[in-house]
């Protein structure tokens, strides 16, 4: 569903030029060398009707330089039409360039910006603000270049109209209020409608992403023409406001396409009466009618001005990419050896209104694993973005070695900082390049082969990975992966490049137990020695930890171990009814065979 853009029209109209003059200087040179050509081929366009006449009266008297007034014709029209050329080539250009400097904005600004800005938008809206509307937007500088330039042939035929001959200028004067009338209508009426057809195209493109995204639910509900019914249901107001905008271009152009002919035919009947007086030569009225012509030509803007004001309404819309706050950093380092202490300190968070976290005090020693416990709601997965620093604290500080996050270079953040997720996206060519994924802006020497095994067998993924066809060189598209396999890999990216601080937030809910403890084993004795936050829902994880934050209804209500904590109902039914205890001390079971799971 699509959402009002914040904080309002009028500053999404600030934001929107500002990022429109940044596209137009990104390609200042080549829309300079358009503007040039273009010029060049107004003027070019404007000498022709004066050479044209003076090369007729010649050739009509005979006169011996009416040979060399014709070569200078052939050269004018050459020229115009090679510069023509030059311009819609180099407007491309500059198309393309802003499109592109656009859709680079947005996208860094949308991946640099924490995830809880963007929850609101559906993917779908997002793809088509980046593709379709940036490639509308990205054709507004070389558009507005164009489209005064464009006035130059229409008000220089019309002054070249009075040097030629003044009754004949002021009777194609006469109808050029009506044309601006029309103008203005067009550019007002056509710009609320272009702004209401794209709010519902993005509208249309979230819902068929929701669709396609939940495909096998839908087909496992047996609502497919439900859904189709929901993703077309706006598909007919679309097809109003798309009327609408045509109706209003063609009514215009229809308009002024009726008006410039019958102007045009004044022009001819007063130049006739003005050759008749012997006031106008025949070369004269030829080039009456020729400025007359350019001078008409001004009807042809309506088209530039829309591809304008389309523009103007994509950028609008895009423009909420643009104001989305990057999630700030600083440019220290952590001190050499830490052992990975994560404090929060008065930590609060607000979403929407409502506060997630209330003012969080606690102290996770290095080296330790913590598991976050709590009902559903209860802030787990708040806690775990605010101490990996994917999302900042609207209150209080969270410091790993005692340097707060937010003074950490990205590098050294994410570095030191790994997560893994409960429903991990993977991003690499191969399985081996999912693993290897990361290691922050300036990229990292990519794991040997070695490392990638080690942390595919921490992650109890390497015999899994062996069985595909290729093994780890097998494509990600190739790899039909079970939600206990994915997050397996996910795990395995996150111990491959694992950091003073590891967290892991619910990412071996899909895991069975016995793989699940054997991970958790992993993860002791098989991964870089580091602090451990893990968002775990079973009583098992809970009881191998070092120390358990348990959370309600975002206050950390108590901490200790499991077995400290278990006497406690509350937290007994944090883990459901029929909950059985176990021993923080007792071992774990070893596996029949060790090299698995190392």
């Amino acid at each position: 569903m699509t959402v009002p853009d914040p904080p309002g029209e009028a500053s999404a109209d600030r934001t929107a030029d500002r990022a429109l003059r940044a596209a137009a200087r990104h390609s200042s040179g080549r829309l300079a060398a358009a503007s040039v050509c273009s010029v060049a081929a107004a003027g070019a366009a404007l000498a022709e009707p004066a050479i044209l006449g003076h090369t007729l009266d010649l050739l009509l008297r005979q006169d011996a330089a009416g040979a060399r007034w014709t070569a200078w014709c052939a050269t004018v029209i050459a020229a115009e039409v090679l510069l023509d050329a030059a311009t819609a080539r180099l407007t491309g250009g500059v198309d393309a360039r802003s499109t592109a400097w656009l859709r680079r904005l947005g996208l860094g600004r949308l991946l640099r910006t924490a995830p809880h800005r963007i929850a609101h938008h559906s993917p779908g809206e997002l793809s088509a603000r980046l593709t379709a509307q940036a490639t509308t937007a990205g054709a507004v500088p070389a558009a507005v270049v164009t489209a005064a330039v464009a006035l130059l042939p229409p008000l220089g035929g019309l002054v070249a109209l009075f040097l030629v001959d003044v009754w004949t200028a002021l009777a194609f004067l006469a109808g050029l209020p009506v044309l601006a009338l029309l103008l203005k209508a067009f550019a007002r009426d056509s710009g609320a409608s272009v702004s209401r057809y794209q709010e519902v195209q993005l509208d249309l493109a979230g819902r068929l992403v929701e669709a396609l995204g939940g495909a096998r639910t839908i087909a496992a509900a047996g609502t497919a023409e439900r859904e189709q019914a929901r993703v077309l249901a706006r598909l007919p107001e679309l097809g109003v406001e798309g009327r609408r905008t045509w109706r209003i271009y063609g009514a215009t152009v229809a308009r002024t396409g009726a008006l410039m002919p019958l102007l045009l035919h004044v022009v001819l009947g007063v130049g006739g009466i003005r050759l008749a007086e012997g006031a106008l030569g025949v070369g004269g009225l030829l080039a009456a009618v020729r400025y007359a012509g350019l001078a008409a030509g001004v009807g042809a803007v309506t088209g530039r001005l829309a591809a304008v004001v389309r523009g103007r309404a994509a950028a609008r819309r895009t423009a909420t990419l643009f104001e989305l706050p990057e999630l700030p950093q600083g440019e220290s380092r952590l001190p050499a050896g830490g052992s990975g202490t994560l404090e929060l300190r008065g930590v609060r968070v607000v979403r929407a209104g409502t506060v997630l976290l209330h003012d969080v005090d606690l102290r996770i020693p290095g080296g330790t694993t913590a598991v976050v416990v709590g009902r559903s709601g209860s802030g787990k997965t708040t806690l775990a973005a605010v101490a990996g620093r994917l999302t900042a604290c609207d209150a209080g500080r969270v410091l790993l070695d005692g340097v707060p996050l937010d003074e950490l270079s990205g590098e050294e953040l994410r570095r030191e900082v790994g997560h893994a997720f409960e429903r991990p996206a993977l991003f690499g060519g191969s399985v081996a390049a999912a693993i290897a994924f990361g290691g922050g802006p300036d990229p990292d020497p990519a794991p040997d082969p070695g490392a990638v095994r080690t942390a595919a067998r921490a992650a109890g993924a390497d015999a899994f990975v062996r069985r595909l066809p290729e093994g780890y060189d097998t494509a990600l598209a190739d790899a039909p992966l079970s939600g206990g396999e994915l997050q397996r890999l996910g795990l395995a990216r996150a111990f491959c490049r694992a950091g003073r601080l590891l967290v892991l937030d619910d990412a071996m809910s899909s895991l069975d137990t016995l793989t699940a403890r054997q991970v958790e084993r992993a993860l002791v004795h098989d991964v870089r020695p580091g602090t451990r936050l893990v968002v775990a829902h079973r009583v098992s994880s809970a009881a191998r930890a070092d120390l358990v934050v348990w959370l309600d209804a975002g206050r950390v209500r108590a901490t200790g171990t499991h077995t400290e904590l278990w006497p406690d109902a509350d937290y007994r039914a944090v883990f459901g009814e029929g909950a059985a205890p176990e021993r923080e001390s007792e071992p774990a079971a070893e596996p029949p065979d060790r090299e698995a799971v190392r």
